[in-house]
């Protein structure tokens, strides 16, 4: 599971995604995820699929679109993984 939340963070585009949606608050149109890169909709949608298979994300249906969010806690073993390899350098 870790494994496979780091490999969807690797790629650039999926982690300004991440971002993108930490910054905002609720959920955030996929309209809006889209207009925010210069990359087509089919592509987008490719990554937001890897993040929410990865366990780090999460969409909500409202008719035709789907509003996404970062799953809560779903960064907390990352966060606590860093820093614990950080503090093995100390």
């Amino acid at each position: 599971m870790l494994a496979n939340r780091l490999k969807a963070l690797a790629d650039p585009t999926r982690m300004q995604i991440v971002m993108l949606l930490a910054e905002r608050p609720g959920n955030v149109c996929v309209c809006d995820i889209t207009n925010s890169f210069d990359l087509d909709q089919s592509t987008i949608s490719h990554h937001l699929r890897l993040l929410r298979e990865a366990g780090i994300i999460d969409a909500v249906r409202h008719g035709v679109w789907a509003y996404y969010f970062l799953l809560p806690g779903a960064l907390e073993p990352l966060i606590q993984l860093f820093t614990r390899l950080e503090q093995r350098e100390q």
